[in-house]
């Protein structure tokens, strides 16, 4: 069994259901130590952070992962315990093994070789866990990059582990992530009897046509790296749940997955005009999970280019899709950052699992990474 394999089954077998580390990066720390790297904890409220490097100066180069999983649902609907890593059929089956478990053992062991046989490479290596992407996200890297910048820790390059391969291992790369703005919109209106709606007002009626509206708007027509702007109702909510009361406020979520051709302060000041534009009594609680962000170019890029081409054969796809990361976190920094990990065709889903075979190919890919950078 290859350390990659080890590692990725030893990860699977601790339950660490978002925000719950499990104990993970205690042993992945454990086992960094080994080859001289230097662990910092990061502990922000119930979330697990871990900071390891070796080396000093630039560049820094750091992986970038996170140790907490989705929950995996109804137990009886797995085919094998999701926390007890099966292989079938040449593929690794438990929850975490493509998102992101996988990818947090073919770094460690591809940061392990590299350092082994170059123990004073220049630059600076490191390792950057957390237990909280799969959650809230906020005492998580957000919480980590407000730290190191007070510490005046500046990472050079970020390469992240997410899951962004399409078909096969390799084939689509993530060079950005659009950005994220939520809201929850509470329209007020006066609760009644059917029969008498002159004496009401109902909250559905006054907002369907601002509702239709916002679902009609074009917000802007996307680039050559990022599509259009989208806007989704993701739930909506109104009355006591009889036929004959009319409603005294409806409750609207939705959200904004905006490319860099707009801002969230435009899509704010968008909304409410058209909010204002009907006269709604409204109130509306905005949430920007993410800026979006872009790496056109740079030597993090061409060095994850050139080895998914010696190593797997191909050029590889340049991608904004998806949903977002933690990668959102460190972009605004300055550095580079790119996504790079195993087949996402299972993630999230009952069931989930990557080739295993994958596992230590994206060892060799990280580990070519490293040394096309510091070599």
């Amino acid at each position: 069994m290859s350390a990659t394999l080890e590692l990725a089954r030893e990860l699977i077998a601790r339950q660490s259901v978002t925000p719950d580390d499990a104990g993970c990066q205690q042993h992945i720390a454990d086992l960094m130590e080994r080859t001289g790297f230097t662990c910092r904890y990061l502990p922000f409220g119930n979330v697990q952070n871990l900071w390891a490097t070796h080396g000093s100066g630039e560049p820094l180069l750091a992986f970038l992962g996170h140790t907490d999983v989705v929950p995996p649902g109804p137990l009886e609907d797995w085919e094998s315990d999701p926390f007890q890593p099966h292989i079938r059929d040449g593929l690794l089956y438990g929850r975490g093994a493509a998102d992101m478990k996988g990818s947090v053992a073919a770094m460690v062991t591809a940061l392990e070789r590299y350092v082994t046989d170059h123990p004073d490479h220049p630059g600076t290596l490191a390792l950057l866990l957390t237990s909280d992407e799969e959650g809230v996200a906020v005492n998580g890297i957000r919480r980590v990059i407000e730290t190191f910048r007070q510490d005046n820790i500046v990472i050079n390059m970020c390469l992240v582990g997410e899951p962004s391969s399409d078909r096969r291992l390799g084939d689509v790369i993530r060079i950005g992530r659009r950005g994220s703005l939520g809201a929850t919109l509470r329209v007020h209106g006066i609760q009644g009897h059917v029969a008498f709606p002159e004496k009401a007002d109902n909250p559905v009626h006054a907002a369907s046509a601002a509702l239709a509206e916002l679902c009609a708007q074009t917000w802007d027509n996307g680039n050559a790296h990022f599509p259009a702007t989208g806007f989704q109702i993701s739930n909506i909510h109104a009355g006591t749940g009889a036929d004959n009361v009319i409603p005294g406020e409806l409750e609207v979520m939705f959200n904004f997955r905006f490319s860099t051709e707009t801002t969230d302060d435009e899509l704010k000041r968008r909304v409410h005009a058209i909010l204002d534009s009907q006269g709604l009594n409204y109130d509306i609680e905005w949430r920007l999970s993410g800026q979006p962000f872009l790496t056109e170019s740079g030597d993090l890029l061409q060095a994850v280019r050139d080895s998914i081409r010696d190593i797997c054969g191909f050029e590889t796809e340049l991608s904004t899709g998806g949903g977002t990361s933690d990668g959102r976190f460190v972009a605004p920094t300055g550095a580079e950052v790119i996504e790079l990990g195993p087949i996402n065709a299972t993630i999230h889903k009952l069931n989930e699992c990557t080739p295993v075979a994958d596992l230590e190919t994206l060892s060799r890919l990280y580990e070519s990474i490293i040394k096309k950078l510091t070599g």
